[in-house]
């Protein structure tokens, strides 16, 4: 890294705020609303009538992980994937339920004048423990919404994340579960110990884990919106798999890449034959770009800095009091070699 080369560009704060959120209104059925975030993303798409057949809503390119509930300009509420794997881990029944039973309110909220670097949508996301913002004017009319995803895709951080090791920010106390386990059981998982994911496993002879797949909430949408038996489906049978698995001492830049290439928002990382699991999500990464915690690591860079300046100038006294006192012999000896 060149000295003068700076550790995070600023990105493009626009391009963080989806302004064509996905929209229901509070009398849309929830069955459907799973539908509406299970399928591809193109156009902002409002679902006006609970009876809506499925087939008549549009599909998209990409899925969204929450849908903004409005009556007219009025924000409602907010649904997302953590509050799909909740109702499930309850084993509440999904047939007959308007999306306003279940949906998250109030909804927070910050004026677009306001949102004037991603660390304060950061600040907000760690301090509420949520992970969308919804973005509107200064009448209070919708804007759009803000993720962690949508941020973690515009942020330029290669300098600082190359400094940065997996170990620093990954989960190590990982939540998994055998092949067998049914996707129920997952769910509830999910809940208890209120994480995003359950890796998959099998055990390999060595004292330790393999990881063989990993379930996650996005997958548990999909799955009630395909109306699964999530009590007779096993985890072997839909888990994504082969992982590609990361190392404790990769930068987090390469944790980066790879969920940006992959189009996940989580890795697993495997050392030690599998005595060693962690994980680490979009969330790991946001948390390098709290202002608290870059403030610290800019401290460490610039004590560094210091101590090696301090280093040089006594590197070069040394020096120097080492080459003074030959200095007038020099031109004496020169003189002699000359003639």
């Amino acid at each position: 890294m060149q000295p003068n080369e700076p550790l995070i560009y600023s990105p493009a704060l626009e391009e963080a705020i989806d302004r064509n959120p996905l929209i229901v209104t509070p009398d849309t059925l929830l069955l459907d609303a799973i539908a509406l975030m299970s399928q591809a993303r193109g156009s902002r798409c409002y679902l006006t009538e609970a009876n809506t057949p499925l087939q008549a809503i549009p599909r998209y390119e990409g899925r969204s992980s929450c849908v903004l509930v409005m009556e007219g300009s009025q924000l409602l509420g907010i649904f997302t994937e953590r509050d799909i794997v909740w109702l499930t881990a309850d084993g509440i029944p999904f047939e007959g339920i308007k999306i306003s039973e279940v949906m998250t309110q109030p909804v927070l909220t910050m004026p677009e004048s306001n949102f004037q670097d991603v660390f304060a949508a950061i600040f907000l996301f760690r301090r509420n423990q949520v992970r969308h913002l919804v973005i509107v004017d200064d009448q209070n009319q919708l804007i759009g919404i803000v993720s962690q995803e949508s941020i973690r895709r515009i942020l330029r951080p290669a300098n600082l994340l190359k400094l940065r090791r997996v170990s620093e920010v990954m989960t190590t106390q990982i939540i998994h579960a055998p092949a067998t386990t049914s996707v129920l059981n997952l769910a509830r998982l999910m809940a208890e110990r209120r994480v995003s994911c359950v890796v998959i496993t099998e055990e390999n002879g060595y004292g330790g884990f393999y990881p063989l797949g990993i379930v996650t909430e996005r997958d548990i949408v999909q799955f009630q919106a395909l109306r699964l038996n999530l009590a007779q489906t096993l985890a072997q049978t839909v888990m994504s798999t082969p992982l590609f698995l990361l190392h404790p001492q990769d930068s987090l830049w390469k944790a980066h890449q790879e969920m940006q290439r992959r189009r996940v928002r989580r890795l697993v990382v495997f050392w030690d034959l599998g005595r060693g699991l962690g994980i680490i999500t979009q969330s790991n990464l946001m948390r390098v770009f709290d202002p608290v915690e870059m403030y610290g690591v800019i401290e460490v860079l610039q004590r560094t800095i210091e101590q090696l300046e301090a280093e040089k100038a006594e590197l070069l006294q040394t020096h120097n009091a080492e080459f003074e006192p030959q200095m007038p012999y020099r031109p004496a000896q020169l003189n002699q070699q000359a003639d």
